[in-house]
């Protein structure tokens, strides 16, 4: 059966966010943050790293140094008043073949626990600590897969859309729709072919079995029906 072998590593928490819920939804309350960051964390903070002066979070580890940033006083504040707490993450992109240094960052939610209390507890001890895939998932588990395609740019409507081309002989081109409406009602329906962007959309498959879950360094690409060794 094909398969899709992904590349994973662990990402690293470095931060908490905790939520408080108010009448038109959640609205965060503070942010608390480890104390170390990487480059590739920082590198996130800029659209221009080399052009930077790369002082990002250099006055918040400072003033943790000094003690002027309490990290206990702010999570004490998040189990007091937060119904949500969320954990910031960020990838280590540097563990990548690729051409990309700056590292990808997200709010992970923490459902478990009985109280919130526990729940800022449990996200604190994952701090600056590597969080890998097997932490997560398990072998044999459906998961939902969330990406972009491959993107096209601007396109026409026979390869977005692929209607069928006009005869030869049509007068003002023929890669085109003829007719995009009646006269009334006076606007063009949504279903109607159009032309425009294509490719570079989001796009999120369902129930994706994990059949494997190797580590580095191991030979986990090897099966009962295909013995060779893979990197």
């Amino acid at each position: 059966e094909a398969v899709t072998i992904l590349e994973a590593p662990a990402m690293v928490a470095v931060g908490i966010v905790g939520y408080v819920e108010t009448p038109r939804g959640l609205r965060s309350l503070t942010s608390v943050w480890a104390s170390h960051l990487s480059e590739s964390c920082r590198r996130r903070f800029y659209k221009n790293w080399y052009k930077s002066k790369k002082k990002a979070f250099t006055k918040y580890a400072a003033g943790v140094a000094k003690k002027d940033i309490k990290i206990e006083d702010e999570l004490a504040r998040i189990k007091k008043y937060c119904t949500v707490v969320r954990v910031i993450c960020h990838t280590q992109i540097e563990k990548l073949n690729l051409r990309q240094k700056k590292a990808h960052m997200m709010e992970i939610q923490i459902n478990g626990g009985q109280s919130v209390a526990e729940k800022v507890d449990f996200a604190r001890s994952l701090w600056e600590a590597p969080i890998k895939v097997d932490q997560v998932f398990g072998e044999g588990e459906c998961v939902d897969t969330i990406g972009i395609t491959k993107g096209k740019g601007f396109k026409g409507v026979i390869s977005r859309w692929g209607v069928t081309r006009l005869p030869r002989k049509t007068h003002r081109g023929l890669r085109k729709v003829a007719c995009i409406g009646a006269w009334h009602p006076a606007n063009v329906q949504f279903s109607v072919a159009r032309a425009g962007q294509h490719g570079y959309h989001h796009r999120t498959e369902m129930n994706k079995k994990i059949y494997r879950i190797g580590k580095a360094g191991t030979n986990g690409g090897t099966t009962d029906f295909d013995l060779t060794e893979k990197s």
